[in-house]
């Protein structure tokens, strides 16, 4: 594949990495659950649920880019409607963010399971819970909408997809291994409004950037 035909699609890519980048490693359901996991249950319970959040994850990002590249093949003007719905949703983001930044709360683990269960049965609820997450199917469509045009050929959706489920797997992961300590928690949690103000605000450029995107 030439040069020339990736690089006009290389900043979109890359911004939509960005983006799923910060939501993943944001405090969430997902996130909790293998923080709490991990450290109540064990690093093979905090593995298991991890791969179940990433195998949600794939399903949700294969279903929204094969959905989305499908709209934009038939209706090209539908990208306008996408980018106002997508870039509202990452303002909403960010306002989470900043509001996170500023709640003098420390970070609260949830436990999703307790007593002994297998491997596999971790990997089923981290499965379940992504799916029936209604903010995933709302993130993945302001991440894919990131690094799409109308005329984007089948390759960037299968990149983009490809990518984040690659950061889902690395990041999810590290979760399940480093936060079967409490000492991680303590980090994370004396680094919290710092982190939550950094993402709200790389939330607040992508949402103005794909309002404002003329593309």
């Amino acid at each position: 594949m030439a040069m020339e035909n990736i690089s006009p699609y290389l900043p979109g890519i890359l911004l939509s990495y960005g983006a799923f980048l910060l939501a993943v490693a944001s405090p969430g359901p997902a996130m909790l659950a293998i923080l709490g996991t991990s450290m109540g249950a064990g690093r093979p319970a905090g593995i298991g649920l991890a791969m179940g959040v990433v195998g949600g994850s794939l399903t949700w990002g294969v279903l929204t880019a094969a959905g989305l590249s499908a709209i934009l093949a038939t209706y090209a003007s539908a990208l306008v409607v996408i980018k106002v719905f997508g870039g509202l949703y990452l303002l909403w983001l960010a306002y989470k963010a900043f509001r996170a930044a500023a709640s003098p709360h420390d970070l609260e683990i949830s436990r999703a399971a307790r007593g002994q269960r297998s491997t596999w049965e971790y990997g089923r609820r981290g499965y379940i819970l992504a799916m029936t997450n209604p903010k995933s199917v709302l993130t993945w469509i302001a991440v894919v909408s990131l690094g799409l045009t109308p005329d984007a050929p089948l390759w960037v959706a299968a990149a983009i997809v490809t990518g984040t489920i690659i950061l889902s797997a690395v990041i999810n992961l590290s979760y399940a291994l480093a936060f079967s300590t409490s000492m991680m928690i303590g980090f994370y949690t004396r680094a919290r409004r710092g982190i939550q103000a950094t993402v709200g605000t790389f939330f607040a450029i992508a949402g103005l950037r794909m309002l404002t995107d003329r593309n």
